[in-house]
């Protein structure tokens, strides 16, 4: 049971443990609780279970898919874990009141007291179970899909200021969970689907009618989002990363191809589109045509596309043309990837049935997007950004930004994730090589994997020894390269952005980079 998703308390309290005795109306009450409380047979068609050990007529008081969190009466799904595997979790969540069992591994002599559901596929099951038990909330939403290797981030924010005003907008992605009447901190992209339909079923208890999901390839893999009904879905781009976990490019491509073919339960009613991406039409060409395909970017291919651009260090300008119009744009936001990722929030809003010359007009209003491309200003005559680029792609997009963009000197800050696509480490240094004229190396998120073992494989990357410093300390790292800025110079500190936390071994302390630049930077700043 998840802290920030509702929970029936009269449920569990009539599942907790009760003393031997109870008086007459005591037990009334509690008859009265069971009589409307939910059963397993509620949930399971018999075509989805393979066996079963015990009553499915069971009443329930809820779902869980952590053992800690397993509240009494709760049906506890055992999922399949590539470190560890729910199976071994089950006694605990007995122990913890569970009332019924969903595994795909049926054990030999299960207890008579719970229910055992054998299944297939334990993790399409708690999809399937999850949308159900919530009531189908993607069913009363429109919910905006957003997919591809970057970008997802800041289409979802950018789609989500265009869609509110008039109504409340839910958003689920990697900064924060936007529930309608409340945020919280995000801790996955997208998370598994007891929390996808939970928080989308809160969504609509505070009112909203839309929501917006950020949507990874691991979420889509590992059925997540299986049987999510789209209102769009948006394809930003793809690139060759993630291969740790798909193996190939191909086979990422075709886990994306999911969420706009059907194979992911239902096509959506609008896809979205890049064009510009090598993908694109690739995609496009699997969409069913049944579902209104929006394509957009700088090709004049595109339905919603870009002509006339103009960067600058401020702004990015440009014609925007759309099938029924056109019309002058100024962007906040700066550079071409950025100019990207703004097609394919307006792409979306218009797919939608808005009208950009409505939606456009909150443009100006747009804050950005933390941690992303994030400008720290503390009175100092040189640039700091604070970034979350942390692959070779992104970081070429970034940096490649910034360098047009700087008289000076181009400074980077960055590091590698530890357990996390060790073929990627030579490349990424090998990128910032190519951009930067001075780079700090340090500890991103090493986790328990050796920092001297993340700094062999970036050296792997490294043919200019002398661009290069290796600071294990973030802090200093961060230090030092604010030393060397004179003005005229740009800075660029990636990897995390918006995080405010740092995984070292097995602790998790806190630290952002924004405030460690803000408070070196007011300590340094008579001296600049």
């Amino acid at each position: 049971m998840i802290g920030y998703l509702s929970t029936n308390h009269a449920l569990i309290a009539a599942f907790a443990p009760r003393p031997v005795r109870r008086t007459r109306g005591e037990t009334l009450a509690l008859n009265r609780v069971f009589k409307k409380a939910p059963k397993l047979s509620d949930y399971f068609g018999d075509d989805e279970i393979l066996a079963t050990k015990g009553s499915l007529e069971r009443p329930i008081s809820g779902l869980a898919m952590d053992s800690r969190r397993v509240a009494p009466g709760n049906v506890f799904f055992a999922l399949p874990g590539f470190r560890l595997d729910g199976a071994h979790f089950v006694d605990e969540a007995m122990s913890r009141g569970a009332v019924a069992i969903v595994t795909e591994k049926m054990p030999a002599h299960p207890p008579a007291k719970v229910t055992f559901i054998h299944v297939t596929n334990a993790r399409a099951s708690l999809a399937r179970v999850s949308q159900r038990y919530y009531k189908f909330p993607d069913r009363d939403l429109s919910v905006v899909g957003v997919t591809g290797t970057s970008g997802k981030t800041t289409v979802a924010h950018l789609i989500h200021h265009f869609l509110s005003g008039d109504q409340r907008v839910g958003l689920m992605g990697t900064i924060n969970y936007h529930l309608g009447a409340r945020t919280v901190p995000s801790f996955r992209t997208t998370p598994e689907s007891l929390d996808v339909y939970g928080m989308l079923a809160q969504m609509r208890e505070a009112g909203c009618r839309q929501a917006v999901v950020e949507i990874s390839s691991h979420g889509i893999d590992q059925q997540r989002v299986q049987g999510l009904r789209l209102g769009a879905a948006v394809f930003t781009n793809l690139s060759s990363e993630h291969l740790d976990y798909h193996a190939t490019t191909d086979a990422y491509f075709n886990v994306k191809t999911r969420l706009f073919n059907g194979e992911n339960g239902a096509a959506p009613k609008v896809a979205v589109v890049n064009l510009d991406d090598r993908h694109g039409a690739k995609l496009a060409a699997r969409i069913p045509a049944e579902v209104r395909t929006v394509t957009f970017g700088e090709t004049p291919a595109a339905q919603v596309r870009a002509e006339n651009i103009v960067y600058t260090l401020k702004s990015t300008n440009f014609k925007l043309i759309w099938p029924a119009g056109e019309m002058l744009i100024e962007s906040p936001s700066v550079g071409s990837y950025n100019l990207s990722n703004l097609l394919a929030a307006i792409a979306t809003a218009y797919g939608l049935g808005r009208d950009p010359f409505v939606f456009l007009a909150k443009l100006r209003a747009f804050k950005g997007i933390p941690g992303r491309m994030e400008r720290i200003e503390e009175g100092q005559e040189f640039q700091v950004l604070v970034d979350y680029a942390h692959t070779a792609n992104s970081l070429r997009a970034a940096l490649g930004m910034v360098r047009a963009m700087t008289p000076g000197r181009l400074f980077v800050v960055f590091g590698c994730v530890g357990h996390r696509e060790r073929t990627q480490r030579a490349v990424m240094a090998e990128t910032v090589q190519e951009f930067a004229d001075f780079a700090m190396v340090t500890a991103d998120n090493p986790k328990d994997e050796s920092l001297t073992q993340i700094f062999t494989d970036m050296q792997a990357g490294v043919t200019q020894q002398d661009k290069f410093t290796w600071i294990e300390d973030r802090r200093r790292a961060i230090s030092l390269a604010l030393d060397a800025c004179k003005p005229g110079d740009s800075l660029v500190i990636a990897g995390k952005g918006h995080e405010s936390y740092q995984h070292l071994g097995s602790t998790v302390v806190p630290f952002d980079d924004r405030e460690v630049v803000r408070d070196l930077l007011r300590c340094k700043t008579p001296s600049f």
